[in-house]
């Protein structure tokens, strides 16, 4: 069996300060992300639903409920109008390609994107040339703590929840779980059910990769940021290099 060793550098959680910008195109070494809630985009509703390619209408038509359906129309539209303004082109124009485990990309340009989205919000990131992964959880996500925590973290995560009150062990559990999800996403692969091999403490966590995926698309490490926006959600980002983050309105 094969095995990748990867370091993951966890920085400590920070609260964001989004900033009034451009949605041009990012500097070398920059990550630039917009969160954006429904409710603020519902307005836009009718427009960009005028924007999806017909995959992504035929996606949007198989969701059983509205408010998931209204959700990807308004993401997938805003991811399109935000791409637009740094490629210089029409949201409509835009033509995504798909890797190995569907994680979509543009060919012919270096920018590299992500979206993430919670029941209320979504989350838009793009780099230059550097493949990212963004999760976005919001506070108010009702879950089994335990019982998850349980399944995909590890002893030394499990044992730190479990010390926590109520409030404390819900922004951690998140904390965890946006940290995995990020990194997953900045490789390409996804979804992977074995997340205790990946430790995301703060500071630099090794990991002894298995999963053949991981093991074949995975870079050697990743750089992890956490932030709290408000008091209401919870976003990383992955990165195989250091980024510097800059929030947009």
């Amino acid at each position: 069996m094969a095995f990748l060793e990867i370091v993951l550098h966890c920085s400590r959680t920070e609260l964001v300060n989004r900033q009034a910008g451009k949605s041009d195109h990012p500097r070398t070494s920059e990550a630039r992300l917009w969160l954006a809630t429904i409710a603020e985009l519902r307005t836009r509703s009718d427009d960009y639903a005028d924007l999806l390619d017909p995959d992504e209408r035929a996606r949007a038509d198989r969701f059983r409920f509205d408010a998931d359906r209204e959700r990807f129309v308004l993401g997938h539209g805003f991811l399109r109008e935000t791409l637009a303004t740094a490629l210089e082109l029409e949201p409509s124009e835009i033509r995504y390609g798909r890797g190995t485990h569907g994680k979509p990309f543009i060919e012919g340009h270096s920018v590299r994107f992500n979206f993430s989205d919670t029941k209320d919000s979504v989350l838009v990131g793009f780099t230059k040339g550097v493949d990212i992964g963004i999760d976005l959880e919001t506070m108010t996500r009702r879950v089994d703590h335990d019982a998850v925590a349980g399944h995909y973290f590890t002893g030394e995560e499990v044992a730190i929840l479990q010390a926590l009150d109520e409030h404390a062990r819900k922004r951690r559990f998140l904390e965890f779980w946006t940290r995995k999800e990020a990194v997953l996403k900045a490789s390409g692969v996804g979804i992977m059910e074995d997340l205790k091999e990946m430790r995301v403490l703060d500071g630099s966590n090794s990991m002894r990769a298995s999963h053949p995926d991981l093991v074949n698309m995975a870079a050697g490490a990743y750089h992890v940021r956490t932030f709290l926006i408000g008091d209401a959600h919870i976003v990383s980002l992955a990165a195989p290099e250091p980024l510097d983050v800059t929030w947009i309105r």
